[in-house]
């Protein structure tokens, strides 16, 4: 069963449930009238009390409250809680990296904190967050001046625009830097906790003190060289918050000596805004809603044996501009399209209200990547009026 709430759902995963029937639950009004046939409440309230094996996807963590109130007596609160807690998180992991220093600190606290107690540089972000809001990397003294401001500021306007359970600013995690290449995959367990792997996506960052998530790329040899370490790891995950039935959404880090510490794992979903499902989709041919809610183990011999050395690219055109959205009149989405040599999709979004332009799907030689690079590093001005 799905679950479909704001922000963003795909025509991708609108059409894998027309295709293969899944029941769907619009929790958000995102739909319009009469484009899916959609069941209640009550029926996915059955089905989970006739079978404790049922399996429940949403597009959106704005869905979880609707989880929380309706299947509080299924094992989703509990799995949820650990994964979108980041501090609960942290000490579900803490005896996998026993070293690894994180402090949880109220917002109220943020001035109190004393910079000689941490470890320099770190980064901080909500305990409970969304996209990169509020994600901040600290350098020294001067930057710790402003980011404290800065997340004043952002949480202030992001309280008015997503539920409390995906953004709760009342407490921050600080963390020490994450050195290495980071990574994203989207993973699910099935009824006896086997974790299966779904995509591998690299994120690429355009500076060292680059947070935003503006490039996730895919290829043959990303996924050929990571889903045997990934999926060991989270086994492992899994084994420890003995999940079943259950999608995540996990990032992680690989320094240079292979060793793989996780960011995060986000709970019930691939990633956000229907974006490295769909990737996945685009580069290989998977359907990873239909693989988690049908069971299906991907032969990746095959799957990559049948791929192309093409990179395939999740750009997501957040709002770089140093212009407030609302002062922004029109956004040249045909001149962006002309600086790439095969778009697959561009996906709009309302820049007024969530500050991010779009999303576009490309596909690309290896030869060809400054296309991609140029992309990272743009501040999108060149498209704004």
């Amino acid at each position: 069963m799905i679950l479909l709430d704001k922000p963003y759902v795909s025509k991708f995963l609108k059409e894998t449930i027309v295709k293969y029937d899944f029941p769907a639950l619009d929790t958000g009004n995102i739909t319009e009238h009469g484009e899916l046939s959609l069941i209640s409440t009550e029926e996915i309230i059955e089905n989970f009390k006739n079978d404790s094996n049922s399996r429940l996807y949403t597009n959106s963590e704005n869905s979880i409250n609707w989880v929380v109130k309706n299947l509080g007596f299924t094992k989703l609160p509990e799995y949820i809680n650990v994964f979108k807690n980041k501090v609960e998180f942290r000490k579900l992991v803490q005896s996998m990296y026993p070293s690894f220093f994180f402090r949880e600190v109220g917002l109220k606290e943020l001035d109190e904190v004393k910079l000689e107690e941490l470890p320099m540089p770190f980064i901080i972000k909500p305990a409970v967050g969304f996209l990169s809001l509020g994600v901040h990397k600290v350098l020294n003294a001067k930057d710790w001046a402003h980011v404290k401001e800065l997340i004043k500021e952002e949480f202030t306007e992001a309280q008015s625009l997503f539920p409390i359970e995906v953004v709760n600013a009342s407490s921050f995690l600080i963390e020490e830097i994450i050195e290495g290449e980071e990574f994203a995959f989207d993973a699910f367990f099935d009824e006896d906790g086997e974790a299966t792997v779904l995509g591998v996506s690299k994120h690429l960052f355009s500076s060292d003190t680059d947070v935003s998530d503006r490039v996730y790329f895919t290829s043959k040899e990303t996924i050929t060289n990571y889903l045997e370490p990934f999926t060991n790891f989270v086994q492992e995950l899994g084994n420890k918050a003995k999940l079943k039935n259950f999608p995540v959404h996990v990032e992680v880090r690989v320094d240079k000596n292979g060793i793989m510490i996780p960011i995060e794992v986000n709970p019930m979903r691939f990633g956000g805004w229907c974006t490295t499902a769909d990737l996945t989709y685009f580069a290989t041919g998977l359907n990873p809603y239909y693989c988690f809610l049908k069971n299906i183990k991907p032969n990746w011999n095959q799957v990559l044996e049948e791929m192309d050395d093409e990179i395939y690219s999740l750009i997501i055109l957040d709002n770089s501009t140093g212009i407030p959205s609302k002062e922004i009149s029109n956004f040249d989405y045909d001149a962006l399209l002309n600086k790439f040599m095969q778009p697959l999709e561009l996906r709009k979004v309302d820049y007024k209200m969530y500050s991010i332009f779009g999303m576009l799907y490309t596909k690309t030689p290896k030869e060809q990547f400054a296309e991609i690079e140029e992309i990272l590093v743009s501040d999108l001005k060149e498209f704004v009026q």
